[in-house]
């Protein structure tokens, strides 16, 4: 029997909900609800399934927040859910909360190659190695990707917040300018899309405040000092963070970048010093050439992650 699950990608702004099929997103069934005209998730769960006659086995949502033990919260918008009320909700016998980017994870072994944009080339790798995703967009992120005898690991992460890595004068010039202006230099400080906007703020020299589209802007136009000085912190400090964590997870398998920020960003990486930051670790340098880095580029991957993980999930229960 037909295996079907409700999947959603739940964002800080909206929601996106589809209909999954054995582990395969029905795009035609994919509905985008915006958060300021509901309650809650329960409301726009009750709305997309007025619209569609079916009987849920299952159902797995992507929330952009922290996830523990069936429970989770959204980081910038005052909503909580559970599996209590998603089962409740859908009618669904097995059910899922996810972190989005642990979503994303989960959706990086069926990407299609077409939805993949090569940043920096390296081996493919087997099958069973290890792989990375980093996401960076409003906030910043990354999770492993692990293939065990028991099926596919990804653990929840909370990345970002760890402390930003200092190397040069300059690195320490912006630490400090975001401990100042934000309490503490965390990696989402800096790498993210309000994180390019301190940074500007920062390169400016008189804390200048622009948005994250207007720097990018001024960036492809190449006629801001500002812009370029933005350009090459964000591009070496990424490099240098994805760099440090493809050395503790040692991703044979490839890194992928997702996000806005970072598809906005990876036309500039290689010019910015994105590469040598990310090889530059001393005696370990040659080692990092075992990792290739690719920009995903498929826009339901978080709702595809999550159909691939509740179909395992409804198959292994049956």
């Amino acid at each position: 029997m037909t295996r079907i699950a409700l999947v959603s990608d739940v964002g800080g702004t909206n929601t996106r909900v589809a209909l999954s099929r054995d582990g395969e997103v029905d795009e035609s069934t994919i509905r985008r609800f915006k958060n300021r005209n509901y309650g809650g998730l329960g409301e726009i769960y009750t709305a997309f399934l007025a619209e569609f006659d079916v009987s849920c086995d299952g159902a797995c949502i992507a929330l952009a927040g922290p996830v523990m033990d069936g429970a989770g919260r959204l980081t910038n918008l005052d909503w909580s859910y559970d599996s209590a009320r998603l089962a409740a909700c859908t009618g669904a016998s097995s059910t899922a909360l996810l972190n989005d980017l642990q979503a994303q994870g989960h959706a990086v072994p069926f990407l299609s190659p077409d939805n993949l944009a090569p940043i920096i080339p390296g081996p493919g790798g087997a099958e069973h190695n290890a792989k990375l995703v980093i996401g960076v967009g409003t906030g910043f992120n990354a999770v492993p990707v692990f293939r065990t005898d028991f099926g596919r690991f990804v653990p929840p992460c909370e990345s970002g917040h760890a402390s930003f890595p200092v190397l040069s004068d300059k690195d320490m010039s912006l630490a400090r300018y975001v401990t100042a202006h934000h309490g503490f230099p965390g990696v989402e400080d800096v790498l993210s899309g309000r994180g390019i906007e301190r940074v500007y703020a920062w390169a400016s020299g008189e804390d200048v405040q622009k948005s994250s589209t207007e720097i990018v802007g001024l960036i492809a136009a190449d006629q801001d000092e500002a812009a370029r000085r933005t350009a090459e912190a964000f591009c070496s400090a990424l490099g240098r963070v994805a760099g440090d964590l493809a050395l503790t997870h040692l991703p044979f398998g490839g890194i992928y970048l997702i996000g806005g920020m970072a598809t906005a960003m990876r036309p500039y990486l290689s010019r910015y010093g994105f590469e040598e930051s990310f090889r530059a670790k001393g005696r370990f340098s040659d080692f990092m050439s075992r990792f290739a880095i690719w920009g995903v580029e498929d826009d339901n991957a978080a709702l595809l992650g999550c159909a691939r993980h509740i179909d395992g999930v409804i198959a292994a229960a049956r």
